[in-house]
């Protein structure tokens, strides 16, 4: 019998293995019977040079594809049973993966808990537009145009005369000219202004406002909302301070201070050693907004009231820079989960 009649032996009998084999172990064991350095097929291929040149060169030929063809018959019998094999490698007692969880953003967090601390108060919710009317965000507000006022609140303006919304007080003008008195709101969401942004300053921030609109209301009202509010959030026994401020929409106007919760008001870093943390402006609604939405002032008076949010989130877990809020970076958002 010649190598050539050998190889087309051992062709034959490996395919019949393959296809007898029952497991992958069977298969391995095949593959290194055959085709491993010790094999026939490497044998006859050693063996060659012993050969006349016309047989070896068949010979050769011979081997090399029955080689191929073997190894290409391991691998699809090896596909065969590679389904089975992670079957039985799985182990169902391990803990699996967890996908990564959302949370609610620190921002979102802060505002969800103040427009709930005003709805226990009685106030209802309502929302506006980002793209505001240049006559809803100032004119109706007491911003005259060319009124120097305006500075106060640099402005992304649209084509058509639109802008984006500086506030969230225009939705007060809309509500007013929708409801009857006693109207009581508070307004939040996200606002827009033209400012370079820097560790206190951002091109997008959120805001709550909010308003009282009924017969005789004063200040004394307002100084217990916003009273009841500071100590909801941020503790009972809080002190504050009301200081003379000036908006065009609220006449008499107020910022308010509220003593250091870090400190209690002897003086720190996060206040400046001043004892007082600055979080919000508020006042009387102003006659002419009450006369430009259809309310007779001389019947109806009402407070407003405007709170940053990302402002008090800031002060409240000290956070040192307001675009931490906008990055989307993981690591800081984690803290607040």
């Amino acid at each position: 019998m010649s190598l050539l009649d050998d190889v087309t032996r051992i062709e034959s009998e490996a395919l019949e293995r393959i296809g007898l084999a029952d497991s992958l172990d069977a298969l391995k064991e095949l593959q290194v019977r055959y085709l491993g350095r010790k094999g026939p097929l490497v044998s006859i291929l050693r063996s060659l040079g012993q050969l006349a040149d016309a047989e070896k060169k068949a010979t050769g030929a011979c081997a090399n594809q029955v080689r191929v063809r073997l190894e290409e018959e391991f691998a699809a019998a090896q596909a065969r049973f590679a389904p089975a094999a992670a079957v039985e490698s799985f182990d169902p007692t391990l803990p699996g993966t967890a996908p990564p969880l959302g949370a609610v953003h620190i921002a979102n967090q802060v505002m969800d808990r103040m427009c709930r601390i005003f709805y226990g108060m009685g106030f209802q919710i309502a929302l506006g537009p980002h793209m505001e009317t240049d006559y809803y965000n100032f004119e109706a507000l007491n911003f005259p145009p060319d009124h120097p006022a305006r500075d106060m609140q640099d402005t992304f303006f649209l084509e058509g005369g639109r802008l984006l919304r500086t506030h969230t007080t225009p939705v007060q003008v809309r509500e007013l000219e929708k409801n009857r008195p006693p109207i009581k709101m508070i307004t939040p969401g996200r606002t827009f202004r033209n400012e370079a942004v820097s560790t206190r300053a951002h091109v997008s921030f959120h805001q709550v406002d909010g308003f009282l609109v009924d017969e005789g209301v004063s200040m004394a009202d307002l100084k217990g909302c916003l009273t009841a509010f500071c100590r909801a959030f941020f503790g009972e026994g809080l002190k504050l301070k009301f200081r003379p401020s000036f908006f065009p929409f609220t006449e008499p106007s107020a910022e308010v201070d509220i003593q250091c919760f870090l400190c209690s008001g002897k003086g720190c870093q996060l206040c400046k050693f001043t004892g007082w943390l600055e979080i919000l402006g508020c006042g009387m609604i102003h006659p002419a907004v009450l006369e430009k939405t259809g309310h007779d002032p001389e019947r109806y008076t009402g407070y407003a009231f405007g709170i940053g949010v990302e402002r008090v989130a800031m002060l409240r877990y000290g956070i040192n820079d307001i675009r931490l809020f906008f990055n989307n970076n993981v690591r800081f958002l984690r803290q607040f989960v």
